[in-house]
């Protein structure tokens, strides 16, 4: 796996030369990363939340927000290994404050694990700390990172990345769940940047938009547009609610009820929404529950976009308490989690969630699930999934169901469900997906699905 996370061609053409953005283009989107990374590490706000709120953010050209995402989830992404490398170049311990210790964090991330020129990571560096008025730290921040362009590389070859990079309640988790080469190769998977899935509304014009976007079809109708292909709200059929943005992994739940068309579908923890809109194009009507109004604002926003709305009723309620007035023949409960299988994408995961937060979430799923499952119909369908890589959150919670539920029964994923993911289905018929799954299109995020049936 190469060390270095490439921006865009026109990045590295534009952004880095020096010659068709001025340096105070280039210093006022360094300003802007500066400040997401505070927000993360500091203020401990989700990067995605950052980036939404952000004015400064969204004043930038596209192509500067680009690199800006760019250059702040690799930091994240590498933050372990970065740390280590400013402890090994630093002559003797000096004080750092948190924008001091991210404008370093910064430099490297760009001189070694991004395509910018070693003299442009160091510069706008040494310019950063100017503008933060930090000038007697300017010589400091110049003299490491120009240390870091000399032997950085070389102290690179001798790092443990998938230890260094993972927080280490985490990694012992994983180690104890899947064993210490599994779990490392999970760590590993990580430091990759996600592909970029996309599911199609109508499933007739699949191959059209494989065509037009050069796209792969992946497991069963995902299509993974190459990267490059610029900002997702620009690309044709977006604004005219052709397709959304879903990664392959978390389009395989809503597919394993098979034919949907004209049925109720309850839909829990429903926000954004992706699951919900594949319901809907199936011909569902899908209630979709989940206790946040404000995401529940943008789900029914893209639903209107993929003009889904009239398939779709909407309600802000808490899923482990609602009682419905009739039960449901369908379920998919896509359960609150540590969302540690999509670090890929949200590298932000690996400084915000904690060992306390898995704890309080275990909770919160087992209470939902035993709702979820009270609501379903005798011989009906429950589909119960998490984005998370722990046990705990998975496999651990459909055991503890089935001890409580004698009428609980399996319904075994099968391999033609899903097309060639073998490698993903348990002795038990669940589906435990892993990073590193798919590795030769470009992996996939971590999830746990199973299908549940109430006996009749």
């Amino acid at each position: 796996m190469s060390n270095s996370t490439p921006a865009s061609p026109e990045i590295n053409k534009n952004h880095e030369d020096g010659k068709s953005l001025s340096i105070v283009q280039m210093l006022a989107a360094r300003k802007v990363c500066l400040k997401l990374l505070d927000h993360v590490l500091v203020q401990k706000q989700a990067l995605d939340h950052a980036l939404e709120r952000d004015q400064s953010f969204k004043a930038l050209s596209t192509r500067d927000r680009a690199f800006c995402r760019m250059l702040v989830a690799t930091t994240l992404r590498r933050l372990g290994q970065i740390d280590d490398l400013i402890g090994k170049a630093e002559k003797r311990q000096t004080p750092k404050n948190p924008t001091l210790e991210n404008i370093l964090r910064m430099g490297i991330a760009q001189i070694l694990f991004m395509d910018v020129p070693d003299h442009a990571a160091v510069d706008t560096s040494v310019r950063l700390a100017d503008a933060a008025e930090m000038d007697k730290q300017k010589g400091f921040v110049n003299g490491l990172l120009r240390t870091i362009t000399r032997v950085g590389r070389e102290w690179l070859t001798r790092q443990d990345e998938a230890r260094l990079n993972t927080p280490e309640w985490l990694l012992k988790i994983w180690i104890e769940d899947y064993g210490l080469r599994t779990a490392a190769n999970i760590a590993k998977a990580n430091l990759a940047e996600a592909s970029l899935d996309i599911t199609i509304k109508d499933e007739k014009d699949r191959n059209y938009w494989a065509s037009l976007f050069k796209a792969t079809e992946v497991c069963i109708g995902s299509l993974r547009i190459p990267s490059g292909s610029g900002a997702i709200h620009e690309m044709q059929g977006f604004d005219d609610g052709a397709w959304w943005v879903q990664d392959v992994s978390a389009a395989i739940p809503a597919r394993l009820f098979g034919d949907i068309k004209g049925q109720r579908v309850l839909d829990l923890c429903a926000a954004p929404g992706g699951k919900t809109m594949q319901l809907a194009a199936q011909g569902a009507h899908v209630i979709a529950v989940d206790r946040s109004a404000q995401r529940l604002k943008r789900l029914e926003e893209n639903a209107a976009r993929l003009h889904l709305e009239d398939n779709i009723e909407i309600l802000a309620v808490d899923a482990s308490v609602w009682k419905p007035s009739e039960l449901f023949k369908y379920i998919l409960l896509d359960a609150p989690c540590t969302a540690t299988g999509t670090i890929r994408r949200h590298p932000d995961v690996l400084h915000l969630k904690t060992e306390r937060d898995l704890q309080r979430l275990i909770n919160v799923q087992a209470n939902i699930l035993e709702n979820a499952y009270n609501m379903l119909e005798l011989g009906g369908t429950l589909i119960y999934c998490t984005c998370s890589l722990q046990k705990s959150e998975g496999e651990e919670q459909i055991q503890t169901l089935f001890e409580n539920h004698e009428d609980a029964y399996k319904r075994p994923v099968l391999i033609e469900e899903i097309g060639s993911m073998d490698e993903a289905i348990t002795d038990f018929g669940d589906l435990r997906i892993l990073p590193y799954h798919m590795a030769a299109l470009g992996g996939m995020d971590g999830f746990f699905i199973s299908r549940i049936t109430k006996a009749e």
